[in-house]
């Protein structure tokens, strides 16, 4: 990638994230040298929203997902494209294909785990062989836990020579001052792409844990020792936790692929191990009965979500369609008054085969799901273009796996701070 004019390339930087991913590299831009482009169908309508923003992009890129040769002239001048244009599954795969033949890496912020899936079986080989890193799931979901268990398997084994065999999580949310406004939680994006995936053909495997490992025996061992579970539960000390939002569904694929993956890499059988995450609902005893009310809520609602993915598709296209019909559109995000207070933790606590126990940590700053998403994104697009900085391997990637652990101390400039030895 040495005759690159550019680094990195913000594929759909007039929507809601990914004009504040172009935000973060133009400010990453003024003091690395970053070479950095935005790139949509509407070079103008890019133009006029990342100006609302105070940012100047060098130049703008014109590409669009039914224009083959845009792609390929895009994918042809960068050494990363960070794909912004959901849903992936309707819109996807032909900006992956684009950056496999023109030699760019790639990463996207999909949930659509059907859709990875099928990207996996599909093209893993093709970017192997192209030297080319497809990096999936890349925001909020799945890279700061992904990053987080990555780094505790690694201590376990530094240590004690054994990885990890039971992983908690606990996200912690901590908003802004003022009343919660609808847009604080799903964006409109996200509701899309959840619509499509509930639409799908395979739609109930969105609740299976090992989707994207290729292994038959191994998916089989992750299904059987870490199912995904819904109910509420206790957590760490006064904490009431509720599935993981927007989706319980995403990380725990994400994170048992990485360990395969590292499995793999390192030539020892892969020992599937039991993970469970939720959001931490914590406050003091009067308000125990109201969250365990709320956390039954979040229960409910991801249980029928997983029965509607489970159901027959005289039932579930209905649903699914009308699921697109009435809910936001992917323009939907929140005002830019709700970005900026938002505070956020995630602990896990892990145990070894032998019961030896360790936590890694971290704290950030942002909305989970825009600003911190964001910036994270940004920088991972940053790391791939570097030179040396991530791991070697190629092909269709986790986060930890693509970026590595070593990474970590990066991420601070995005407002996410991790601490590997809490």
């Amino acid at each position: 990638m040495t005759n690159r004019d550019l680094d990195v390339v913000v594929f759909g930087a007039s929507g809601v994230t990914g004009r504040r991913v172009a935000a973060y590299l133009a400010e990453r831009s003024s003091e690395t040298g970053l070479r950095w482009a935005p790139a949509a169908r509407d070079a103008a309508k890019v133009t006029r929203l990342l100006g609302e923003l105070g940012v100047t992009a060098p130049e703008t890129i014109v590409a669009d997902v039914a224009d083959p040769r845009s792609l390929a002239a895009m994918a042809a001048r960068t050494r990363v494209v960070l794909d912004l244009v959901g849903p992936y599954t309707l819109y996807g795969r032909p900006v992956i294909e684009a950056c496999i033949d023109g030699g760019a890496h790639y990463a996207d912020l999909t949930g659509e785990m059907l859709f990875v899936r099928s990207i996996i079986d599909e093209l893993h080989g093709r970017a192997s062989a192209a030297g080319v890193k497809i990096v999936q799931v890349c925001g909020f979901e799945a890279l700061p836990p992904d990053l987080l268990i990555a780094l505790a398997d690694e201590r376990a084994r530094g240590q004690w020579g054994e990885g990890v065999a039971d992983v908690e999580l606990e996200v912690a949310f901590i908003p802004p001052p003022g009343l919660p406004r609808p847009s604080d939680g799903m964006s409109g994006g996200t509701f899309q792409s959840l619509s499509t995936v509930a639409g799908s053909e395979d739609a109930a495997s969105i609740a299976d844990p090992g989707v994207l490992i290729t292994d038959p025996a191994v998916a089989a061992a992750v299904r059987r020792v870490s199912p995904i579970e819904l109910g509420p539960r206790r957590g760490f000390p006064g904490a009431v936790i509720a599935p993981m939002t927007p989706s319980p569904f995403i990380n725990p694929a994400v994170i048992h692929r990485t360990a395969a993956l590292s499995a793999a890499q390192e030539g020892r059988a892969a020992k599937p191990f039991r993970y469970r995450e939720g959001m931490a609902l914590s406050g003091g005893p009067a308000s125990l009965p109201a969250r365990w009310a709320i956390a039954g809520g979040f229960s409910a609602m991801q249980v029928g979500l997983r029965g509607m993915a489970r159901a027959r598709p005289a039932v579930r296209l209905p649903v699914a369609a009308a699921m697109k019909r009435i809910g936001p559109s992917s323009g939907f995000g929140p005002a830019a008054d709700r970005l900026e207070g938002w505070r956020w933790t995630m602990r896990v606590r892990a145990r070894t085969p032998s019961g030896r126990e360790l936590g890694v940590s971290l704290d950030a700053d942002g909305h989970p799901g825009y600003l911190a998403t964001a910036k994270m994104l940004g920088e991972a697009g940053m790391l791939l273009a570097e030179d040396g900085t991530t791991p070697a391997g190629a092909g269709c990637l986790t986060p930890a796996a693509a970026l590595g652990t070593a990474c970590v101390a990066r991420f601070e400039r995005a407002g996410v701070r991790f601490s590997p030895g809490a």
